[in-house]
């Protein structure tokens, strides 16, 4: 699940509201779950019980709002994503409910090239993505560059977009002197490399730019080159990437240095951080990089590509290095000069820690309740909303 959906519906619920989250469901799972107070997860039959490429989700969005008719009355609906949004708002509209969209991505210019590897857009995706911009009673951004993105490229209006920071959990993601050499996932591959390592964490997928990560590690000296952990697992769009990565790293002569970890828990993630000298973002395209937030509050320096919301998420040289090119020499230079300045990675750790305390789940959540009561209960004071996360 979102990581964002689920930590920002177990704040609002804590702070007294009621939150169902409806996906699409993608195995065989109960229809129900409750994940917390106050939190309901439902499952709903949208198409095959398996996952299914991106590409594909358009196919399933009439059932999906067929499904979901069958529930509510909800005060608000919010929906995340395209597809969400698309089954989501025409059922609002007939119901008199308002509407909000979180987009998290938008689809790619047409005029701009694919990154190497990438799929192309799924045909209805960009027009609806307007649409929903367009006639959305609210939008949400996660960044000063996706609101930006949401009026320059959908015609969003401004006056509608309200920026909600993600949060972070600053207890689980923590500076700690705990060090995970052995967890189940590593185990067979051995200890990690006494160096340190580096991590890079997320959805593995072209855009997410992991080329450029190994590249720049095979570019640092030997002496102080870290292992590079890699977290993450490919999805159904792009089986086969992995070894693709693989294949890159032997290239170089570095596969004895990057370790595929596959997908972690929340737990085993804030492990993973807490252990590292460096976290790398290289994307080509993020409209945040919570990753680069939870590095910033387990006090690891992030090495990050100057590619939208990552612009904000790193303080280039306060928290970490954001960097303009994707030369794996210039990477490599950065990536150098934490390694081998303890002192500089020790002022990027603490600036970085230090901005993340300010970052929670319950201020974001506060966010949300402010643009959902201005639409739901226009002066209703503290009435507490039931709230539809779609």
């Amino acid at each position: 699940m979102n990581v964002v959906v689920r930590h920002q519906a177990e704040a609002l619920a804590a702070a007294g509201h009621h939150v169902e989250i409806l996906t699409r469901r993608s195995s065989p799972v109960s229809e129900t779950v409750q994940l917390s107070p106050g939190v309901t997860l439902r499952f709903l039959d949208a198409g095959p019980a398996r996952p299914v490429p991106k590409g594909d989700h358009e196919h399933f969005i009439e059932a999906f709002r067929l499904q979901m008719d069958a529930l509510g009355p909800y005060d608000v609906i919010h929906s995340h994503h395209w597809f969400s949004g698309m089954a989501a708002l025409p059922l609002a509209r007939r119901r008199g409910t308002p509407h909000v969209q979180s987009f998290h991505s938008i689809a790619a210019d047409p005029s701009t090239p694919l990154s190497a590897g990438e799929r192309p857009e799924s045909p209805g995706r960009m027009a609806g993505e307007e649409w929903l911009a367009q006639e959305s009673d609210a939008l949400i951004a996660i960044s000063e560059a996706e609101a930006d993105t949401i009026v320059q490229r959908l015609g969003g209006s401004p006056e509608r977009i309200t920026i909600v920071l993600p949060g972070v959990d600053g207890i689980l993601f923590r500076p700690t002197d705990l060090v995970p050499v052995e967890p189940r996932d590593y185990a067979s591959a051995g200890p990690l490399d006494i160096r340190g390592y580096a991590v890079v964490a997320g959805r593995l997928q072209p855009l997410k730019g992991l080329d450029l990560a190994i590249e720049a590690i095979a570019a640092v000296p030997e002496a102080i080159r870290p292992e590079l952990v890699i977290a993450g697992d490919a999805s159904a769009d792009y089986d086969g990437y992995i070894d693709e990565l693989r294949a890159l790293a032997a290239r170089h002569g570095i596969e004895r240095n990057v370790r595929f970890v596959g997908p972690q828990s929340r737990v085993d993630l804030a492990l993973l951080l807490s252990g590292a000298r460096v976290v790398l973002v290289p994307s080509h395209s993020e409209t945040y990089g919570l990753v680069a937030l939870e590095a910033a509050a387990s006090g690891v320096p992030v090495v990050a590509a100057a590619a939208g919301g990552l612009r904000e998420a790193v303080l280039d040289g306060d928290t970490g290095v954001v960097l303009d090119s994707r030369d794996p020499k210039v990477w490599a230079g950065a990536l150098t000069q934490i390694l081998s300045n303890p002192a500089f990675a020790r002022r990027l750790s603490l600036a970085a820690r230090e901005r993340a305390e300010h970052l929670d789940w319950p201020r974001s959540a506060d966010g949300l309740v402010t643009v959902y009561r201005s639409l739901a209960h226009p002066g209703a004071g503290d009435r507490r909303p039931s709230l539809l996360r779609a």
